[in-house]
């Protein structure tokens, strides 16, 4: 698990193919990784991976043809900046919410207006993720825990102060590029719950009472 609190931007090594996926390379810049072992995992844009090399300054880890094909990690390129952040401990602060680093899926940005110091940013969502993006929820882009201003149709908003935009790789993103979405897992509960469970105890109930 993680936060979407975003430890470090690193930067892709590169992508090397192997028997039909991929490993790929991180440069981790300022991220410490003095505590990590081999297996750990750590969210690169907001993927979780496993560290399956440890070298001075990085790390790699193997990338397969699921993860390539539901998210943005298969179409970069050396040198393009990603968000790292390592696995949450029992002892750290929540200061985002609870991120698996399972992607959902990838969304693309269609807008960035200024407002005051900050910045508003418009993305566009798949229509069978945008049922799950409530206003005032929580949504994880490129890793990031962000707040939803406002959600129209398969688009919606979030603000990104100053201090985000320069400690992330939003301050690399540009329109119409793609971005890693993970939608709040609570939603995809209540969701199994009222489509599924829910559904048949309320049948039950009706059933019970004559009404059905």
């Amino acid at each position: 698990m993680f936060t979407g609190i975003i430890q470090s931007v690193g930067r892709v090594a590169r992508l090397e193919p192997r028997g039909g996926d991929v490993r790929l390379h991180i440069d981790t810049a300022q991220l410490d990784l003095s505590d990590v072992q081999l297996g750990d995992s750590i969210a690169v844009s907001g993927v979780c991976l496993t560290v399956v090399t440890l070298h001075s300054g990085g790390f790699s880890a193997d990338v397969s043809n699921e993860t390539l094909s539901l998210t943005t990690l298969g179409k970069h390129q050396g040198g393009d900046p990603v968000n790292l952040e390592k696995a949450l401990r029992l002892a750290d602060r929540l200061g985002g919410h609870l991120v698996s680093g399972h992607v959902d899926g990838v969304g693309k940005v269609v807008a960035i207006t200024a407002d005051g110091r900050s910045q508003r940013w418009t993305f566009e969502v798949p229509a069978q993720l945008s049922r799950y993006i409530a206003s005032k929820g929580s949504i994880c882009i490129d890793g990031t825990s962000l707040t939803v201003n406002e959600v129209n149709g398969d688009r919606f908003g979030v603000n990104l102060i100053p201090h985000t935009v320069e400690h992330t790789a939003f301050h690399a993103r540009r329109t119409g590029d793609v971005v890693n979405i993970e939608v709040d897992v609570i939603a995809r509960y209540v969701e199994r719950l009222i489509g599924g469970e829910a559904s048949r105890i309320d049948e039950a109930f009706l059933k019970q009472h004559g009404f059905a």
